[in-house]
């Protein structure tokens, strides 16, 4: 072990070189000088012999960035994949390496180039910022020496330095820029969050809205005004030309979204306040431009991401009036590629539309979001989007290959030969799953020993509900009814409701429809109410409790339900509920308005059935008092889960830590499934389990009979019920339930295999 005195004096000065180290990354000269200086530093404050930094290359790769003691000539040569060599595993582990003899370490790789096989020991610690490695620091010595735990931690404080400094620096970006050999031309692998489900292989094309103003001050400012008004008038035509193509010509919400996009065009507001700035001296285009910065200035201090999600809508207004100001042509559709991948960093609703849908295989934005118009119009086209990926403008070149992964939310630029290879393999694979899916399409789910199965969809918006029959579902198990309200800039009024509802009854015919009621707080705002900011929204004013405080939104939902289901069946579902009476007081609410519409001699709902969501673990416990009461019960896995841990689903760091495969989980199910069966209640599960094979066939062994899922998963897990016996798995279930485990995916996982369960 290494001497206190020798690891005192080796630290000694680690608060100096921090000092340093921050003084020297403000000081002038090159990235690449100021790499070197740093290598050289820490080699000098840590006598170490060595002192190399590895940056993160397109995410798979590591390149030998800065060296002191390592050959000059391996810098920006040496190369290592992820999870090869000592560096590679501290990468792929993200946690420090300390060796006396690494050479004897069977990951050692040897690169020759480096001269390292003089060196010895080794420690080495990830560079790491938001939970991202960006590179790897390492120090070597020639001596076996046997680094301690004061020397690992003091290195790993050095690399949070770095990682602040060069993150915020783009110092890693730049400093390969004048070394030649092609290192950003490199595979790159970007993340992101999905918006449209799906995966693409295509060639990049970024959205250039490039519009330069020549002339600011107008010669003629009644000239400038009337080029101002045929070109509004010009761009309404095109915007009505454009909303009666085939595509989007059928109702829906993607409809209502582009036609408030048309209703901003025709804001008196916006036109008036570009006539006064003709009026006060500028061009038509400068006007223009003026207005559009001036709103842009304004909503970008606005930090709710919907109403910032405007912003996008307003930006292609302007930008569009530009084009017809400036007679400017749009990118022919000859000259795009046949497999295109839209690459920018935001689009409104009618940008997409630009684009010929053929040719068009994705789009990939650095902003937007679930609610953005332009997903909603995504969605109704069924392109792949992905959405919130940093660096993907700057990052990727016009023509460059790329893949969009809708799936995991990963978009990879310039992929090598074998992993083009692999996703294409991967789309085909997929292409034969669907077939495959559709050929059980229209047949029952039932199980090989004769167990019938409920499987459901969730929906959120009118394109959903399309793929009601394309799914093969029995009807849908959940509608979440504040999606309608987030996608508006105002709070809709009882009718507007009512015509919502009352379309998606009429979609889904004979099948069966839950309505849970307005679900919003937490992560989800709407962009026109504010419930104030709370330290823990999760577990805050939320669901039915901003329902029972706020009284006349609960009933004016209700009324509007009501009406919508005059004559038909109505299920309304309640969310977050935690204890019975809060159950009792929204029924008392609800039957206020039946007796309301009584009162007006309004049609009602030839039956109504209430159910609960269970969601939070203490309703569990009232169960003997909370069915009797319920015409169903609706189990929702995903807050559940979070809950019942106290574990928040959106913390990455407890993303892997609780299964939902536990046993505390799965018991919980099975005694809520067996108190349902008792009482006769039907129990659903409506979360992002009951959408996952291998999940859904622990539900059923639980003694869950409905699922409810997104329409895609569907198929899977029609065929998985096809292919299974559910009484013998039942009795391995409940021994696996006796376990100490943390999960037992892996027992169930085996057991699928072993009876080839289609998984």
């Amino acid at each position: 072990m290494t001497a206190p005195s020798e690891t005192n004096h080796a630290w000694a000065g680690s608060r100096r070189l921090l000092r340093l180290l921050r003084d020297l990354m403000k000081a002038g000269g090159s990235s690449q000088e100021r790499l070197d200086k740093v290598v050289e530093l820490i080699a000098q404050h840590i006598v170490a012999e060595v002192c190399s930094i590895y940056a993160m290359r397109g995410g798979e790769v590591l390149e030998l960035f800065a060296s002191k003691g390592l050959k000059p000539a391996a810098v920006h040569k040496t190369r290592l994949q992820v999870n090869e060599g000592l560096v590679g595993l501290i990468a792929a582990q993200a946690r420090p390496v300390a060796l006396a003899d690494a050479q004897s370490h069977p990951n050692f790789a040897y690169r020759p180039e480096t001269g390292e096989e003089v060196y010895h020991s080794l420690m080495g610690v990830p560079i790491m910022r938001s939970g991202r490695v960006l590179g790897v620091l390492v120090v070597q010595n020639r001596t076996q020496r046997s680094y301690g735990e004061e020397e690992v931690e003091a290195l790993e404080t050095v690399a949070m330095v770095m990682a602040e400094l060069l993150s915020g620096d783009s110092m890693l970006d730049r400093a390969a820029g004048g070394q030649g050999g092609g290192s950003d031309l490199m595979p790159a692998r970007l993340g992101g969050i999905t918006l449209n489900q799906g995966l693409a292989i295509g060639v990049a094309v970024p959205h250039h809205r490039g519009i330069v103003i020549s002339q600011v001050v107008s010669e003629n400012p009644e000239a400038d005004r009337e080029r101002l008004d045929t070109a509004m008038g010009a761009m309404r035509s095109a915007l009505d030309a454009m909303l009666a193509r085939q595509e989007v010509a059928r109702a829906g919400e993607h409809r209502e979204v582009l036609e408030t996009y048309r209703m901003f065009a025709d804001d008196r507001g916006w036109l008036k306040r570009m006539h006064d700035a003709v009026r006060g001296g500028l061009t038509a285009e400068a006007s223009v431009q003026k207005v559009q910065n001036e709103t842009r200035a304004r909503m970008s201090a606005i930090k709710d991401p919907y109403l910032r999600a405007r912003l996008a809508d307003l930006d292609d207004l302007g930008n569009r009036l530009l084009h017809h100001l400036l007679g400017l042509d749009e990118k022919k559709r000859e000259d795009l590629p046949e497999d295109m991948v839209l690459v920018a960093h935001d689009l409104g609703p009618a940008e997409l539309l630009d684009y010929d849908q053929k040719r068009l295989r994705a789009v990939v934005l650095e902003q937007g979001a679930p609610t953005a118009h332009v997903a909603i119009v995504a969605r109704a086209l069924q392109i792949p989007m992905i959405g919130r990926c940093d660096g993907i403008t700057t990052q990727v070149g016009d023509g460059e290959n790329i893949i969009v992964d809708g799936e995991t939310g990963q978009v990879l630029l310039r992929p090598s030969t074998s992993v083009r290879a692999g996703f294409q393999e991967s789309i085909a694979h997929k292409e034969r799953q669907q077939a495959a899916f559709r050929a059980v399409r229209d047949l029952p789910a039932v199980t090989l020993d004769g167990q019938d199965v409920t499987l459901l969809i969730n929906a959120g918006l009118m394109i959903d509900l399309t793929h009601l029959k394309d799914a093969g579902a029995e009807g849908i198990g959940l509608y979440r009814t504040e999606v309608p309200f987030m996608i508006r800039d105002s709070f809709p009024g009882v009718q507007t409701q009512a015509d919502i509802y009352s379309r998606i009854l009429d979609h889904a015919g004979s099948k069966p429809v839950v309505f849970r009621t307005l679900d919003v707080g937490g992560d989800k705002l709407l962009p026109y109410w504010r419930g104030g900011h709370e330290d823990n929204p999760a577990m805050g004013w939320r669901a039915i409790r901003i329902g029972l405080d706020r009284p006349a939104l609960l009933r004016q939902q209700l009324r509007a339900l009501l009406r919508a289901a005059a004559g038909r069946s109505l299920s309304v579902m309640f969310p977050m509920i935690s204890e019975v009476a809060e159950f009792e007081a929204a029924k008392t609410l609800l039957q206020r308005e039946v007796e309301r519409e009584k009162s007006l001699g309004g049609s009602l709902p030839t039956e109504i059935k209430v159910g609960a969501m269970l969601e939070v673990p203490a309703l569990a416990l009232q169960l003997p008092q909370l069915l009797p009461r319920c015409d169903f019960l609706s189990l929702g896995s995903n807050d559940l889960v979070q809950f019942l841990f106290a574990a928040d689903r959106g913390n990455p760091r407890l993303a892997r830590r609780y299964d939902t495969l536990s046993p505390a989980v799965l018991t919980l199910v099975r005694d809520v499934a067996r108190r349902c069966d008792e009482h006769g209640v039907p129990l659903t599960v409506c979360g992002e389990m009951a959408g996952q094979p291998l999940e859904a066939l622990a539900l059923l062994a639980c003694g869950v009979r409905r699922l409810s899922m997104a329409p895609g998963f569907v198929g899977p897990v029609k065929t998985m019920i096809r292919s299974l016996e559910l009484a013998s798995l039942t009795a391995t279930i409940n021994q696996l339930l006796t376990l100490p485990d943390h999960s037992i995916r892996e027992q169930l996982r085996s057991y699928a295999l072993e009876r080839n369960i289609s998984i």
